[in-house]
């Protein structure tokens, strides 16, 4: 019995021993297994860099595919210097010809994009305006002369073309899908420092700066953090894709250089303009016809608004769109086609990638309830048709030419649209007789022919037409769009 006593202790811890020997075997092996199965390379491919385009986190992708998509604009205009002989030979005889001063030349420097391998390149209205010459330097330094297509000061944008063929050119994007904290890169030509690249993020959407001094001014700019600085107008503004989004357009400043804030017209925008002004020749813009402010929490209490939400319609255009479809005054709209605006900017942006005729859906709040509308859009003039650059030609009644330089400088001055042959129209109706140059528009200065449709297109109501006659009469009409 003494023996057995001895012997099942013995026992007992001999298997027990091996019930842990065999245990932590087991155990071990499936540890290991998880441990092989952490060092999978799975894991570690959530951050991991990837090469594809538009989700790389360099900017080399991006940069070299748009690089050669931007060129130098090189502008020079002649300076008017004043002149006080009005072509009198009296003047000359007492004071000799030399006192007349001679056109001093200005030069300019900006930036454009290639938005065509046939030559079409979108730039800033600010950076070709009254320039008489522009120069176009690709990025591998070949020179081109170019003519202006089309210019759009409401949006500051304009359409010029070099004659050339197959030149790389950067597509555009959806300006709508960035985000706020994305990259985008700026490329232009600051200070004359040709094909210069830099980074920054996308700030803010929609900003308007109350920068442009049109009429009809849309300004729905993309604010970034990208450096930017003069010569850089007109330059692109793209996304790590290397698509165009944007064209850079203008900065805040106190010194007049990069302070950390820059403005780009966004591509909605662009796009539409630059395909307007190649197809017509002009901008088709449409307008809903409403006066409309911001709905601040002010305005919503007085008009017992409960929804901080949209854009206030103020005031309606009699016979326009807005008034066609029965919408009014302390309406709020909450939605154009769908997309949400809670801006005068962004409903702005929105009507303006519309053309007259199209029609678009208006959700309103009328007295805290929704409604929905279908308006069709009109232009300027409150019509539906398309406007064609030259047809304003039709409506002044007369055949205009550029004044030759012999009667220019005759009269002592730079530039003018001549009246040489006169039809039934605004022009006859006023008392304008052939012979008569315009010089001045709305006190806008007019140097072609193309200018002064340009000009008159933007135009409605009263224009008031200046002017003077070969004999050196200076006259002034007043006349109705």
């Amino acid at each position: 019995m003494k023996a057995n006593r001895i012997l099942y202790p013995i026992l007992y811890s001999i298997i027990g021993g091996l019930i842990v020997l065999f245990s932590s075997n087991f155990f071990k092996t499936e540890t290991t297994s998880v441990v092989y199965s952490n060092n999978d390379s799975k894991p570690f491919r959530l951050t991991s860099i990837t090469t594809s385009a538009g989700e790389q986190t360099d900017f080399t992708y991006a940069a070299e595919l748009t690089v050669h998509g931007v060129v130098h604009v090189k502008t020079k205009a002649m300076q008017s210097q004043p002149s006080y002989s009005f072509g009198n030979p009296l003047f000359d005889y007492f004071f000799g010809p030399q006192f007349r001063q001679e056109p001093r030349p200005i030069m300019g420097s900006g930036s454009g994009v290639i938005i065509s391998k046939d030559g079409y390149i979108l730039t800033n209205n600010h950076v070709i305006n009254n320039a008489d010459n522009i120069e176009i330097v690709l990025n591998d330094k070949r020179s081109f002369d170019a003519e202006i297509i089309g210019t759009d000061p409401s949006t500051d944008l304009a359409v010029i073309k070099v004659d050339a063929e197959n030149l790389p050119f950067i597509p555009f994007g959806n300006s709508d899908n960035l985000k706020l904290g994305e990259w985008v890169l700026a490329v232009g030509n600051p200070f004359n420092l040709n094909s210069t690249v830099t980074a920054g993020i996308v700030s803010a959407k929609a900003r308007n700066i109350n920068i442009l001094s049109s009429n009809f001014a849309i300004e729905s700019f993309i604010q970034t953090d990208a450096a930017v600085n003069p010569g850089n107008s007109g330059g692109a503004l793209v996304n790590l894709s290397g698509e165009l989004v944007g064209i850079n357009t203008a900065i805040a400043s106190q010194t007049g250089n990069f302070t950390g804030y820059s403005f780009a017209v966004p591509s909605s925008i662009a796009q539409k303009v630059a395909m307007d002004i190649i197809e017509f020749g002009e901008v088709q813009r449409a307008i809903l016809g409403v006066t409309i402010r911001e709905l601040t929490a002010a305005l919503a209490k007085e008009n017992n608004i409960k929804e901080l939400k949209g854009v206030y319609i103020d005031g309606i255009s009699e016979n326009g769109a807005a008034a066609e479809i029965g919408l009014k005054k302390g309406d709020v709209i909450l939605e154009v086609n769908g997309v949400e605006v809670n801006s005068v900017t962004q409903l702005q942006e929105q009507i303006s990638r519309y053309r007259p005729m199209d029609k678009v859906e208006i959700l309103v709040n009328r007295d805290n309830k929704k409604k929905q509308y279908e308006a069709t859009l009109r232009n300027m003039r409150g019509g539906f048709e398309i406007v064609r650059s030259g047809e304003i030609a039709t409506v002044l009644g007369a055949e205009l030419q550029e004044a030759d330089v012999k009667t220019l400088r005759k009269l002592g001055i730079q530039h003018g649209i001549q009246v040489v042959k006169l039809k039934n129209g605004k022009l006859k109706d006023q008392g304008v007789k052939e012979g008569f140059i315009i010089t001045r528009i709305n006190r806008s200065n007019v140097k072609t022919v193309k200018e002064l449709n340009q000009i008159l297109q933007r135009l409605s109501g009263g224009v008031l037409i200046e002017g003077v006659y070969p004999n050196g009469m200076v006259a002034y009409y007043a006349i109705g769009l």
